[in-house]
């Protein structure tokens, strides 16, 4: 930690920061360091807003889904390893970047100015995932508000109801014995001749639970397809205004309001946890889901087939937010000297961990409906939108005082969601505030506002009555392979263009000098192992790609057309920006390449009094002009 004792680093902040304006900034206080940009007001904001970013949706709807398809408990052996493999080192090496430089994820491929099209592309696909997952937020608003009632909308078969719809599964037609015969007839023969069906033969007719029709019929208000776009639901779409309207109201000073308000949104969703898991255990049938969930349905045999390992990365990396922008954008309101190791390991622990502890909640609970419904708890587990609005309200109405326990969980899939959402638009103001910096200081309130109002009426489209098949289509494609290529990207461009070995002589000029032991795993994972498996998932998803459905529903041609335009949209930025960076450069061919592919004039650490001999000559960010105006793709170098 040698730089602590480099002249001018206790006045590192007001005295020696050289703003644009004097313009008070409300993103900043006095007290911060950084004076210009602002920091964390103390480093619980910065963690739990970071604990709210990775722990969302997913850890509750999939993570207990995957564990119980993949061999319950053995799957924790996939699921730990790639955290260890995978997860952690990309986490920990996004935090170090934005740290580092103090910059969002496309000023800071100032590292490596060939490869700011990978930043470019993390900050739409950011935008796309803004649009459907406040939509998501709108769902869990509208339950919420549904639970006010005695009687919950979907306990029952009710004037919305059709013929299909069944609280219990009607049996069609069976086996039984008659005269010493067996015989195969209906179920009403069955019955009206006092005989029993014999085990195993039962057929069932198709029937819908109610919760599964509510979710269609009152709900979503579904249509028959992505063709038919229908009106807008209105009570939907107030939904996703009021969505909005808080998450506006939370960010309207940026990290200052933001980091306040995530003590709330990002801890108690732990205390419903905990009392839904208190009361499903209490349940008759809690033991029968929990046995399938980690239990004594555990399969070591899965660890022989590849989909599980495969399915342990993909979750581990979508599950922690990498390569989404948004934990470059939250570390880069870190103090210079904060340890961001340990916040990277504790965060990722706490995510993983999380998603173990949401699973206990859920299969307690989903075990219960099956022992009440006489259904194995195969048939009751699911994923996605149809555990969050099917299979867990269905299991919710059977409780007594259920209306409590329905408004308690929507609580938390409210409030999870909205954490995430904290950080998404928070990525996306933290790029507008390196960009145009004189912009953001007068006018981030406007500007906030601005972007939450588009957002909304870019996301009335996902509220119509075809709006879960654009909110399924944009998660099918720009939530996948733009995230994974550039993960990859990232990744090749830091470790292997930059230089891992300098990379690590950046954080250590944050966090102290470190032995070669301890950066022994980090530069296996970082030189050779993460990329091999980022690349591994990459081509599997794509080997594997299937057209999107939803349910049973297909996709027309021109929808699945979209999705393509979509991704490609998000990662043609990528070689566009590295084109436009070689065609300025100054050489040949090759000196221009070799050009791009170093740090330009004024990377390195945010303000003077952090860069010491190494960053001596870094041009002040701050006084740069090339800071102020645009570039031909519209940003910064």
């Amino acid at each position: 930690m040698g730089m602590l004792n480099l002249p001018g680093f206790l006045s590192c902040g007001k005295k020696k920061d050289f703003s644009l304006s004097n313009e008070k900034d409300t993103h900043a206080s006095d007290s911060d360091e950084n004076s210009e940009r602002g920091n964390w007001s103390n480093k619980g904001d910065y963690l739990l807003s970071m604990v709210g970013y990775a722990v969302g949706l997913g850890n509750v709807w999939r993570f207990p889904y995957l564990t119980y398809q993949n061999g319950g408990g053995a799957f924790l052996i996939p699921y730990t390893l790639m955290l260890a493999l995978a997860g952690l080192p990309l986490f920990f090496m996004e935090c170090s970047l934005g740290q580092f430089a103090s910059l969002g994820p496309i000023s800071v491929w100032r590292i490596l100015p060939l490869f700011q099209g990978v930043g470019i592309t993390m900050v739409i696909i950011s935008t796309f995932v803004a649009i459907y997952y406040n939509v998501i937020i709108a769902y869990a608003l509208y339950y919420l508000f549904a639970s006010f009632q005695k009687v919950l909308p979907w306990s029952d078969c009710f004037s919305w109801a059709d013929e299909f719809c069944s609280k219990t599964r009607l049996v069609s037609d069976c086996n039984a014995t008659l005269d010493g015969e067996i015989i195969h007839a209906n179920y009403s023969f069955i019955i009206s001749n006092n005989l029993t069906c014999m085990n195993g033969t039962m057929n069932y007719k198709p029937v819908q639970f109610p919760s599964e029709q509510y979710w269609n019929k009152v709900a979503l208000q579904r249509s028959s397809g992505l063709d038919e776009t229908g009106n807008i639901v209105w009570y939907l779409a107030l939904c996703l205004l009021l969505s909005w309207m808080i998450v506006g109201a939370v960010l309207f000073k940026g990290i200052k309001s933001s980091g306040k308000v995530v003590y709330f949104t990002a801890l108690f969703p732990y205390v419903i946890l905990l009392i839904l898991l208190v009361r499903g255990a209490t349940l008759e049938g809690a033991l029968d889901g929990i046995e399938y969930y980690i239990g004594k349905q555990s399969n070591i045999t899965k660890l022989m087939e590849a989909e599980v390992w495969k399915d342990a990365a993909t979750q581990i990396f979508y599950s922690l937010s990498v390569a989404w922008g948004g934990l470059v954008a939250l570390s880069s309101y870190n103090k210079f000297h904060n340890n961001c190791y340990s916040d990277a390991i504790l965060v990722c622990v706490t995510n993983c961990l999380t998603s173990v502890f949401a699973g206990f909640a859920i299969f307690s609970i989903l075990g219960h409906m099956a022992f009440v419904s006489e259904r194995p708890v195969s048939e009751v587990v699911d994923s996605g939108f149809d555990l969050a609005f099917v299979a867990y309200p269905e299991a919710l109405s059977k409780l007594p005082v259920s209306p409590l326990w329905s408004f308690l969980f929507f609580f938390m899939l409210l409030l999870l969601g909205l954490d995430s959402q904290f950080a998404t638009i928070e990525t996306l103001t933290t790029t507008i505030q390196d960009i145009y910096p004189k912009a953001m200081k007068k006018l981030r309130i406007p500007i906030t506002l601005a972007v939450c109002i588009l957002l909304f009426l870019l996301g009335l489209t996902c509220v119509t009555q075809a709006g879960i098949y654009w909110v399924n289509l944009i998660d099918h494609f720009c939530a996948g392979w733009g995230i994974l290529i550039a993960a990859v990207l990232e990744i090749i461009g830091i470790i292997y263009i930059y230089g891992g070995n300098r990379f690590i002589e950046d954080i250590e000029m944050m966090i102290g000098k470190k032995s070669r032991l301890f950066w022994l795993w980090w530069r296996i994972c970082w030189f050779f192992i993460t990329p091999v498996l980022l690349m591994a998932i990459l081509v599997w998803s794509l080997v594997t790609f299937s057209p999107p459905t939803y349910g049973s529903v297909l996709y027309p041609a021109w929808g699945t057309a979209v999705g393509w335009c979509m991704i490609i949209f998000c990662v043609i930025w990528i070689p566009v920006v590295a084109v436009l960076k070689i065609v300025k450069a100054e050489g040949n061919l090759c000196q221009r390449i070799v050009s791009c592919c170093r740090p330009t004039a004024n990377w390195g650490p945010y303000l003077a009094c952090h860069r010491g001999e190494r960053y001596s000559h870094v041009v002040d960010p701050k006084r740069e002009k090339e800071h102020e105006i645009p570039t031909v793709s519209g940003f910064v170098y």
